[in-house]
Formats: C-alpha cells, structure tokens, sequence
C-alpha cells in the first residue's frame, strides 16, 4: 500500500493500462494462433486442403511423437542447435571485435568498408561449394555458413550503432581529458547497448538461415536434413513436423534474446 501511495491517481491508472494492453496483446496472440491451428485441422479433416501437401496440427503432433519414440529425434534437434548456437556466438563475437576495430581505426573502416558491402551483397550459398571443399560435408561447413551469413550484419549493426553516439558527448570527454580508449569504455560501448541488442535479435534469425541453408547442402542429421530427405521421399508430414519444431527453437531463442534485453534494461535503470 505504501509504494501505491507514493503514486498519484493518474500514475497508477497508466501503469495499470500499460499491463492491461499487455495482457491484451498477449491474448490475442495466442487465440490468432489458435484459430489459425484449428482452422487448418478443421480444412484437413473436411478435404478442403488436401491435408497429403499441406499436412494438419494432428497429423504434425503425432509425427513429432513418432520420431521421438522411434528415430532419435532429440539427435537431430540436438545437432542443428549445436551448429546454430555456435555459428551465432561466433558471428556475434567476431562481428562486435571487427566493428570495435572499425570505430577505432577510420581509415581501417574506409579501407575495409566496400570489402563488406560486397560479402554482404554476395549470396551465401553460392559459396557452398567451395565451403563444402574447404570444411568437408560435416558440422564444420555448417557452423561455418552459420557463421558468414551473421558476422557481416553483426559486424554492420553494431558499427552503425558505434558512430551513431552523440559527438558533443565525445567532444566534452576529450576536452576532460579522456583518452580515446576510456572513451570507448565509458561512452561507446554503453551508449550502444540498444544496437547490441538489435543485433543480437537479427543474428538469431541469420544464425538459423545459415544452419539450415549448411544442411540443406551436406548434413547427414539435423532438421535441415530431415526436412530434405521428407521432401524427397514425399513424406510431407515430416517435413511440416521438422520445419514447426524448426520455429519453436527459433522463437525460444529470440525470447532468450529479450529477456537479455529487459535484464539489461533493468541493470542501466539501477
């Protein structure tokens, strides 16, 4: 009761609508999602989709059950995680180390500059070949196109984020004395903090597109090579079932992402 009343009437009534509409959105979240489910089981079942080609929520569930039970599916899950988490930690290490040395070096950054336009521009998959020839058809080459699909947006989000910090800022550190590295410690790196977190949030997505896109082209395990070999024997159900746990782990992740984000939030707060 004591904090309430530390409040005046129309604070609480806005922090209680502010809940309120997150409560809301929530909801309606999750009743779109279901309705979508049920709209889709209830198509499949009436023949209106043919549920062969598109599969239905039962179908999906069940398959996920058997391959749990019967084909070491938790293997695969394992495998593709594996290959995600440490191409996204790397493209993420990497590409905030090379931006560090962008900011501090100008002329580095101008010399480097088109070098990354381009690798950025390049389609990633056109250097499967050679990845495959260079890593081998394993984990390696997997992790590694993981890895170059996220370092140049990491290394390009968290650069921009950098140079965007306030100059006068920058300026009336120098005039205090500050030295270009206590700069960076003490301005920079802090006052990019939102940056880190949006590239934290777009890596995830990319780590997942490379791991997959490895598996595509030389896995023997993994969802990415279930989901090749069900489209090739036409087992659609297991290509459904693969690609929705696909979106689960992905979605998990991202929420791991901001929840660092609120914890964040609430260290700079305190």
């Amino acid at each position: 009761m004591k904090k309430n009343n530390q409040y005046s009437k129309e604070r609480i009534k806005y922090l209680n609508g502010i809940k309120k509409n997150k409560f809301i959105i929530i909801f309606w979240r999750f009743a779109l999602l279901a309705l979508m489910l049920s709209l889709w089981e209830i198509f499949a079942n009436a023949g209106i989709i043919d549920p062969f080609i598109t599969s239905s929520p039962s179908r999906i569930a069940i398959t996920v059950k058997n391959l749990f039970v019967n084909d070491n599916f938790a293997y695969h899950i394992g495998i593709t995680l594996y290959e995600t988490i440490l191409g996204f930690i790397l493209a993420v290490g990497i590409g905030y180390i090379v931006a560090l040395i962008l900011w501090w070096s100008e002329k580095t950054r101008k010399v480097l500059e088109p070098y990354i336009v381009v690798l950025n521009s390049l389609p990633k998959i056109a250097l499967g070949p050679i990845i495959i020839i260079w890593f081998g058809s394993g984990e390696k080459a997997i992790i590694f196109m993981a890895f170059i699909i996220g370092i140049v947006v990491a290394i390009m989000t968290m650069l921009n984020g950098f140079l965007a910090v306030d100059k006068n800022k920058i300026l009336l550190l120098k005039s205090f004395g500050a030295n270009k590295f206590q700069i960076l410690l003490k301005l920079v790196i802090p006052g990019s903090m939102p940056s880190l977190i949006s590239m934290l949030k777009i890596s995830v997505g990319m780590a997942w597109i490379g791991s997959i896109m490895g598996e595509y082209l030389v896995s023997r395990a993994g969802l990415g090579y279930l989901i090749v070999y069900g489209g090739q024997v036409f087992k659609l159900d297991l290509v459904m079932a693969s690609t929705v746990v696909l979106c689960v782990l992905a979605t998990l992740m991202y929420v791991l992402v901001a929840l660092l984000e609120k914890f964040i939030i609430k260290y700079k707060a305190a």
